[in-house]
């Protein structure tokens, strides 16, 4: 078996990588960013780590493809007021809309295939 090439590996760390900015769907910068090494897709598609700043809330969006996350650590929570936790595991099922808020900031392991779709 050969080595991995250099240019066949990217490795980054959530505690000493730059993370991107994020902005909503105006452009705006509202406290979210990104820490996502495949540059094949959008931002916010495929595998990603995601942050949201205390007292974020998140646009109202449409899940095109079930989305799961994994809270590492914070609190976030949804529009029907479920709380999500450091440690809990969460799948959202294609069709779903809606938004989150987090009151002390959070930080979140994403796959989500396809990109969302902003709710009217």
């Amino acid at each position: 078996m050969k080595p991995i090439a250099n240019n066949e590996r990217l490795v980054a760390n959530i505690n000493h990588s730059e993370f991107k900015v994020l902005p909503d769907s105006k452009g705006a910068d509202i406290g979210q960013s990104i820490l996502q090494l495949n540059n094949t897709v959008d931002d916010g598609v495929g595998f990603h780590v995601y942050k949201m700043a205390p007292g974020m809330t998140t646009e109202t969006h449409i899940h095109t493809s079930d989305e799961e996350f994994f809270v590492l650590e914070g609190d976030i929570t949804d529009n029907d007021g479920t709380e999500y936790v450091a440690g809990d595991l969460v799948l959202l099922k294609a069709g779903t809309e809606h938004n989150s808020t987090t009151k002390n900031g959070c930080t979140l392991l994403v796959y989500i295939p396809t990109a969302e779709t902003p709710s009217v």
